[in-house]
């Protein structure tokens, strides 16, 4: 017994070393990037490998907080991530909670149509017909309107909305609240995890969002910061980036490039660890029921 305990204890600590092992490789990109993006420019070389700065510094960072490029895009992802998050969250939880209710008119036909909607979708082209026939295009609308929900959203949060005890609602008819009055003050409070979880799954999705904002925005004006990220780390073209306030020479490309890429990846990082104690809990709670 002793024996297998043993050997059962020697298995574990292999199986730590291996995963941390595989974390390092994950870590040390980031570190890299952080390392070149805090790096003095002047004391910048380039194709050299390194973790930590020879001369720490501000000045990417500086240059390009004070570039109108970064801040427009910066302001545009903002908006977006916003106002779209909260609509999301609007539609989704109404939508939901409706399907919970089989008494409705057409609630077959709803389901339905959700359930249709995980195997079969419209495709880009439609998509972007439709937004184009909507007048939507070059304008932040195009990219919060259409995605406003989803089918996998709708089920998971429906699922956690019928996990709620139907007692409870029945209490609250039975003291005059009236679908409204349930919906606000009864399933709203009890749904905080899965409300923390989707909060931050659309910030996320807005934040990081690429690909429609490639094929909806033409204007750089109104570009969002994944494309400015692009521009400058796949395109190698900081051109895009401006001139500072004060006419500073601008710093090499490469610390510029891994600056704005820690600069995109901040504020989700920040709000992360807020709403992860949610996160797991809304997660499991919303798979339970189907």
């Amino acid at each position: 017994m002793a024996g297998k305990l043993k050997s059962m204890f020697v298995s574990d600590y292999i199986l730590y070393i291996v995963v941390g092992l595989i974390s390092l490789t994950f870590i040390f990109p980031f570190l890299y990037v952080l390392s070149i993006s805090f790096t003095d420019p002047k004391a910048y070389m380039p194709f050299r490998f390194f973790l930590l700065p020879k001369k720490w510094s501000l000045e990417s960072y500086r240059y390009i907080l004070s570039t109108n490029s970064f801040l427009n895009s910066l302001k545009s992802t903002v908006f977006i991530t916003a106002v779209g998050t909260v609509m999301n969250l609007i539609f989704t939880l109404s939508f939901a909670y409706a399907m919970t209710k089989t008494r409705i008119p057409g609630y077959r036909f709803f389901n339905a149509m959700v359930i249709i909607t995980l195997f079969f979708s419209a495709g880009t082209i439609p998509t972007f017909l439709v937004v184009k026939n909507l007048r939507l295009l070059n304008t932040y609308w195009a990219l919060i309107l259409s995605s406003l929900t989803s089918a996998w959203d709708i089920i998971v949060v429906r699922s956690f909305f019928m996990s709620i005890p139907a007692t409870l609602e029945e209490s609250a008819r039975i003291d005059g609240c009236n679908d409204l009055e349930v919906f606000f003050r009864i399933i709203i409070p009890l749904s905080m995890p899965v409300i923390a979880t989707f909060t931050l799954f659309f910030m996320v999705r807005h934040w990081n969002t690429y690909f429609n904002a490639l094929i909806y925005i033409s204007d750089t004006k109104k570009w969002t910061l994944q494309l400015l990220v692009k521009q400058l780390v796949i395109d190698s073209d900081a051109s895009g980036i401006g001139q500072t306030m004060d006419g500073d020479a601008a710093p090499p490309q490469e610390t510029m490039r891994m600056a704005s890429v820690v600069l995109s990846m901040l504020p989700i990082m920040c709000v992360y660890p807020f709403l992860q104690k949610h996160f797991a809990k809304g997660v499991m709670l919303g798979s339970i029921k189907g």
